[in-house]
């Protein structure tokens, strides 16, 4: 039978229904997105737990090493000053720690990249190795010969240095993201344990019979002890950025743009540049007003000891109260107790500067670099923004020293003048608060709070 016109359109309309049906239902379907379009599932952070409490021990013991040795340059400085560089101006000997602290920021422009690609493991065990092989070749060097004190101690100590302080700060990032500035403060705090045993130790063996030599390789072999723990217990947890091949690579010219971030890293280098000036010269200051011999022995680990509350107690309030709520005002106490130095020529007045100066110079040093990471956009950034900020504030602490050195003494006379460096360290640091204050405007409107 043929088929009608009306029968056919019938035909066409019941197709055309059914095949919109099914277009209908097909789409009810729920198709599960294919690995690339998916979008990455942010990490998170145990905020403790055995292993991260082992590698916060681990950093500890890093910074204790280096951190920790830069900050007792000031037994150097004294030793070197009046035996075993005697001859050399104060700004010399200077140059020598500046470097060696130069190199231990300074590094992390390359470290930090290198902790991001995931070779955590590779900065940790070789920095290590040259910064031990530099340490014992610095018990061979001869008394006034410069260049062997310079290149084992300024250059070889500060290359390992470099390559293991950075990593071993960030990698906390790893395991805690709420309570990041209270471990990163505990990690830093290793280094004021160190600048306190490395001064007594160092004083005790300088001057007693076992001398120069023998005294540098015992702190060399402590630190071999401990670098071979932290190199152990020390590991990471989240994928490298070579591990994750389709993640976004750092936008670094957004770093270099962002304006906030910048007055917060020139802040910070302005208040290095003269905020290890009291670290260096307090215990020649002692000797040279003739305190007794024990107490200016005695003075930096004083101010040492007190450093390690303020590279503590500070963090935990910043937890609450934003790092750079607690930062600035501990940047402004330090360069007005500059002046308290003044008084610093008795046995009281010592205690009390190293004490005061300690805890609140601790307090800018043990924040600083959780407050430099709060401007990352993600975890991605942190190696890449502390590294950089690392590199410029390596600078200051290249040459805040010696120009406190060339300021202290006179050339031709030899006399000391110690108002001058005194002076020019705090008007720098509170230069630098300046840029700090003006930085955390910029971040809290950018993150619409003033807890920051």
């Amino acid at each position: 039978m043929a088929a009608t016109p009306d029968s056919v359109r019938s035909a066409f309309d019941m197709e055309a229904k059914t095949s919109l049906e099914n277009s209908k239902s097909s789409s009810d379907v729920q198709v599960p997105p294919s690995p690339e379009s998916a979008l990455p599932t942010p990490p998170t952070f145990p905020e403790g737990g055995l292993q991260a409490w082992l590698t916060i021990l681990g950093g500890s013991i890093i910074v204790f090493c280096t951190f920790g040795t830069v900050q007792s340059f000031g037994v150097y400085q004294d030793y070197y000053t009046r035996v075993f560089l005697q001859g050399y101006a104060a700004s010399d000997v200077s140059w020598i720690g500046s470097m060696q602290t130069f190199l231990l920021f300074a590094g992390g422009i390359l470290s930090g990249k290198l902790f991001d690609d995931g070779y955590f493991h590779h900065c940790i065990a070789f920095g290590s190795l040259i910064y031990l092989f530099s340490t014992f070749m610095l018990s061979l060097a001869h008394p006034h010969q410069y260049y062997q004190v310079f290149l084992a101690q300024g250059v070889g100590m500060g290359v390992g240095m470099g390559l293991m302080f950075l990593p071993a700060i960030s990698v906390t990032s790893h395991y805690f993201r709420r309570r990041r500035t209270v471990a990163m403060g505990v990690v830093v705090s290793g280094s004021s344990i160190g600048a306190v045993i490395y001064p007594i130790l160092l004083n005790n063996l300088f001057n007693k019979k076992v001398g120069f030599a023998w005294g540098v390789r015992t702190a060399a072999f402590l630190d071999l002890a401990l670098l071979l723990i932290a190199n152990l217990v020390m590991k990471t947890r989240l994928p490298s950025r070579r591990e994750r091949p389709n993640v976004k690579p750092v936008d670094v010219r957004s770093i270099l743009t962002d304006k906030g971030y910048w007055l917060c890293t020139i802040g910070a280098a302005l208040v290095f540049w003269g905020l290890f000036v009291p670290f260096f010269y307090l215990q020649l200051f002692a000797e040279l007003h003739g305190l007794p011999v024990k107490l200016a022995f005695y003075a930096i680990p004083i101010m040492n000891a007190s450093s390690l509350f303020g590279r503590t107690v500070p963090n935990f309030l910043g937890d609450y109260f934003g790092p750079f709520n607690v930062m600035i005002p501990c940047t402004i106490l330090s360069g007005g107790l500059m002046y308290l130095m003044f008084a610093a020529t008795g046995v009281a007045g010592t205690i009390v500067f190293g004490i005061l100066y300690g805890f609140v110079s601790g307090g800018f040093i043990s924040i600083i670099t959780p407050a430099t990471a709060s401007y990352s956009r993600n975890i991605d950034e942190i190696g890449t923004r502390i590294g950089i900020t690392s590199f410029v504030i390596g600078f200051a602490l290249l040459t805040g020293t010696p120009i406190a050195g060339a300021l202290v003494q006179e050339h031709h006379t030899g006399r000391y003048i110690w108002w001058r460096p005194l002076v020019f360290a705090s008007v720098v640091v509170f230069a630098g608060t300046a840029f700090l204050i003006a930085s955390r405007q910029i971040l809290s409107k950018r993150k619409g709070t003033r807890v920051l």
